[in-house]
């Protein structure tokens, strides 16, 4: 009798060490959206005193600190979290003693991302921005990210549209820093100063050496808060046209969908367009990051003379519907 009662004992044991999994902390991980290219990111995970969790996380080569997580849940060792604001989710599995966890990223298509605790930051870490003179002025920005295999990097170069170019190995001896990147063959010899404020050096490629120093971005460095981005393409009230909010059925679905009309000034009629969003859910405004694309192409053309409708995914904002349980077909009715 007393060994199927020990077998019993050992398994609520065991059931509750699993319910018990301990996940706050700083966790990072890198995407992958494209091949040579990454994205590093910070996810930040706080437990309340009543057990429920609360997170953000950073997208460091993006310079956008605290995105908010909208929703998060542990549950049989399955982590589950989503952010509205950048209408993207996540999905993982975390391993038995709590330091790894592996997942997919959905933010319009499915990606790879796994997580392990934050190795602590180097003195180094951040985003490293120069510019480069090759007859013309080319910005650099360097991204650095100490991870549990070490220091890693990527560049981008904004004024040639690049971002996230994956370096192939980062070296750091004392003050001294080399970083190559073999899929655009270039390498980055320089040496950091006393205050590690810049790292002055030589940038090489394709048989040429240039002269390179970056400087840290005043947001990235540790423990400073990044200040609220400008967004100057962003319209400011009051608008010269009317802008009215409004909703309106898809009785095939049977629900309400909300959304802005803008109207130029003076008797029409007037040439009219609907903005329709891409993958993955968004507002009316196709809000990302801070950014809101639609609210700017609606500015643009209603100053122009055109009606513009721009409204929220089912789902989302003030429209009814469930997005996830839709398909594009359903989401033509809306349109």
């Amino acid at each position: 009798m007393s060994l199927p009662f020990r077998f019993v004992v050992l398994a609520a044991a065991t059931l509750m060490a699993g319910s018990a999994q301990n996940i706050a902390g700083d966790w990072q991980g890198t995407l992958k959206p494209a091949p040579g290219g990454q994205l590093h990111l910070l996810l930040h995970i706080s437990k309340a005193a009543d057990g429920s969790l609360k997170a953000t996380f950073d997208s460091l080569d993006q310079d956008a600190p605290a995105i908010p997580i909208s929703s998060i849940s542990l549950k049989d060792s399955k982590l589950t979290f989503a952010s509205d604001e950048i209408h993207g989710s996540y999905e993982g599995k975390v391993n038995a003693d709590a330091s790894a966890i592996e997942g997919t990223w959905t933010q319009g298509k499915p990606m790879q991302l796994n997580l392990v605790r934050a190795a602590k930051p180097s003195d180094i870490d951040g985003a490293w921005e120069g510019t480069l003179d090759v007859g013309q002025k080319l910005r650099l920005v360097l991204h650095l990210t100490t991870t549990q295999s070490g220091l890693e990097a990527d560049l981008d170069s904004p004024d040639q549209g690049a971002a996230g170019i994956a370096a192939t190995s980062v070296k750091r001896d004392a003050a001294s820093l080399t970083v190559e990147i073999a899929m655009i063959g270039a390498k980055f010899q320089g040496t950091v100063s006393k205050d590690g404020a810049t790292i002055e050096g030589t940038f090489s490629q394709g048989g040429g050496a240039f002269p390179l120093t970056v400087a840290r971005k005043s947001a990235t460095k540790p423990g400073a808060k990044a200040p609220e981005p400008r967004r100057p393409q962003n319209p400011q009230k009051p608008y010269p046209y009317r802008a009215e909010d409004l909703k309106y059925p898809n009785a095939q679905a049977g629900i309400q969908l909300a959304g802005t009309l803008t109207i130029p000034p003076g008797k029409g009629p007037f040439p009219a367009v609907v903005l329709i969003t891409g993958s993955g859910q968004q507002d009316r405004d196709e809000s990302l990051l801070g950014h809101k694309p639609f609210l700017v192409l609606s500015d643009y053309l209603t100053r122009k003379g055109i009606v513009v409708l721009r409204s929220d995914d089912r789902g989302a904002g003030g429209s009814g519907g469930n997005f996830a349980a839709s398909t594009s077909a359903d989401f033509a009715t809306d349109v």
